[in-house]
């Protein structure tokens, strides 16, 4: 029974504490399942590819799941590629979208890795690299959209992709090196407005006009989850359906099928994830109780830098006691860092305002579980500060069972590459 943020069970709770210790990440392949079904049922009109966003997370067992369940590969950097390789993803079946070129680019072309220029440098290093090839472009439409301006990845304050007004620029350089331009991409952020989303696909196709070969356009991702009830998750359905008609429009009056991909991350693991903790104290002030867990910082992130918010439970460490019998209280959860900012619980919208819970009544030695902690928490992770090691990764199956899809690190390898000088 998973009765746990739809993750697992108190006993489960309980189980992985006992086998592989906390803080453990612990990842649903049910919840996964079911959301890359839910992806893959986007409304197009002429094919759909979805590409798996790997920077949410990127465990060699995460990207096997999602490419056994038919989904390709969005890769945010030269390593990525490296580890979706060394997972056994199909070249053909990466796409890379990176800030920097990694000097392995040529051999990446050379075995079908899919390259998105997204610079004019980039799309002039390609040209030198591979004249005559077929190439995608990233564009800046001139509008973003996101949970905040940190994941905020279009307008004239980013620096993804290229600046729509320098497509002329673009032309220019694709016919200097007899590059074929068939995909076109499109990204505004993470945690965007359906409403804005929809007309920056709107907006994209007419940028598809300026480029008679294209054929695929590629809107990206940024889906919004519901993490708290407070939030509210996008509907693929009625986002994409604007977009479904759009296509067959362009269709009936250009006669041209575009091909749609779409790059969800978060949408695909966020809410199939949580980090299991234990609470090592509890410790109080003449305004706050504060539960102390022996993870934070080092395994999640995203409340520090974004004030995102993140459902909490607590299980009781003993399997007999009820929790209802439990009185509430409100309580601060913070982490193991000597940090003041290392808090789980920050207020709406700002990262430096600490905000108190309703929870039973926590004792130590409880468990606390922090919910939505599948997207860009480990991948995000502060892994190390204080020398704390990376934590073990484990999916419970759909059979039930506890599978280790990573080991937790040890102190010998935290500190096995430093080189001493001093004797």
């Amino acid at each position: 029974m998973t009765d746990i943020f739809n993750v697992l069970s108190a006993d489960q709770a309980r189980q992985i504490k006992e086998v592989f210790g906390t803080p453990t990440y612990v990842y649903s392949q049910r919840a996964l399942e079911k959301n890359a079904r839910e992806t893959l049922a986007f409304p197009h009109a002429f094919g759909l590819t979805v590409r798996y966003a790997m920077k949410a997370l990127p465990n060699a067992a995460i990207l096997q799941l999602f490419q056994n369940q038919g989904l390709h590969i969005d890769a945010s950097s030269g390593y990525e590629v490296e580890r979706a390789l060394q997972a056994r993803i199909h070249p053909t079946k990466i796409q890379l979208t990176a800030q920097e070129l990694p000097p392995q680019l040529p051999g990446y072309i050379l075995r079908g890795v899919r390259f998105n220029a997204c610079s004019l440098h980039q799309l002039e290093t390609i040209g030198k690299i591979a004249p005559g090839s077929e190439i995608s472009v990233r564009i800046n439409p001139g509008k973003g959209s996101g949970a905040n301006g940190k994941v905020n990845v279009g307008g004239f304050a980013s620096s993804f992709g290229i600046w729509h007004e320098l497509i002329p620029e673009v032309k220019e350089i694709a016919q200097t090196y007899d590059l074929r331009i068939t995909r076109l991409h499109t990204h505004i952020g993470s945690g965007t407005d359906p409403h804005v989303w929809q007309q920056v696909a709107l907006t994209s196709l007419d940028i598809v006009l300026q480029f008679p070969e294209v054929t695929t356009l590629n809107l990206g991702g940024g889906f919004k989850v519901a993490r708290v009830p407070e939030e509210k998750a996008t509907n693929l359905q009625e986002c994409g359906r604007p977009i479904q008609r759009a296509l067959i429009d362009f269709y009936h009056k250009k006669a041209r099928r575009l091909h749609l991909e779409i790059e969800p991350g978060t949408y695909l693991v966020a809410n199939a994830g949580v980090v299991v903790s234990s609470i090592n104290d509890i410790v109080s002030t003449d305004r706050y109780t504060f539960l102390k867990v022996d993870s934070g910082m080092t395994e999640v992130t995203r409340p520090i830098l974004y004030a995102a918010q993140h459902p909490i439970a607590i299980v009781s460490r003993d399997p007999e006691t009820d929790l209802e019998s439990r009185a509430e209280r409100e309580y601060v959860v913070v982490g193991h860092c000597c940090e003041s900012g290392d808090l789980w619980t920050p207020a709406q919208g700002n990262a430096e305002q600490i905000q108190t819970r309703l929870l039973p009544e926590a004792e130590i030695g409880d468990i606390l579980i922090l919910g939505g902690a599948g997207a860009y928490c480990s991948a995000m992770s502060t892994k190390n500060y204080n020398s704390f090691p990376e934590a073990a990764e484990v999916l419970i199956t759909n059979n039930g069972s506890l599978e280790l899809i990573r080991e937790r690190q040890r102190l010998e390898e935290v500190t096995k590459k430093e080189i001493r000088i001093l004797v």
